[in-house]
């Protein structure tokens, strides 16, 4: 399953897991995790809240695949792919527990010499208060086809992946966590 020269992609999951659906993103993660083992240039990291702690293992990588909670006007559930200046479009809630903002973290990596390309693959929240730990129903019910998503753009980009099952050794699953 390697590819020689294959790009390093991070897919990071980034979001507050007590705050209801801005915690989508580290589903993503935990679910793709639990049913995907991935290429070795493919590494699955929960981000949390960490704000630009997460600055460090970014710059390892040559792409980076966000997923997070977009606040966009839609309804809730609507799933979002955002590049370029539409990123300014994403998570950022201004009243969230985030240390900083993702956009300020890539930024500061840019001024560093090493951002990588980065995309958002989102989903329009419900709720994000008050506490839970559950998605809402809008959003638990586009779990799946947000992960099939962030899977696509991982392929498109030279990562591979294949299911898992309960006979797989899922220690070959590449995961990190910060």
């Amino acid at each position: 399953m390697e590819k020689h020269n294959a790009p390093k992609i991070l897919v990071l999951g980034v979001g507050n897991i007590l705050l209801k659906d801005e915690g989508v993103g580290v589903k993503v993660v935990e679910k793709l995790r639990a049913e995907y083992a991935f290429s070795p240039n493919v590494v699955l990291m929960d981000g949390g809240t960490l704000g630009m702690a997460l600055m460090d293992p970014i710059m390892e990588f040559d792409r980076l695949i966000v997923v997070d909670a977009v606040v966009n006007d839609g309804e809730p559930g609507t799933l979002y792919r955002l590049a370029g200046v539409e990123m300014g479009k994403s998570v950022a809630f201004k009243n969230s527990m985030h240390q900083t903002d993702l956009l300020e973290t890539l930024a500061t990596c840019k001024v560093l010499g090493n951002c990588p390309e980065t995309v958002v693959l989102g989903m329009e929240p419900k709720e994000f208060d008050p506490w839970g730990t559950e998605l809402t129903p809008p959003c638990q019910a586009r779990l799946d086809e947000l992960c099939r998503f962030v899977l696509q753009e991982v392929s498109e980009h030279g990562g591979e992946y294949h299911p898992v099952s309960e006979k797989t050794d899922r220690a070959s699953n590449t995961e990190e966590s910060c």
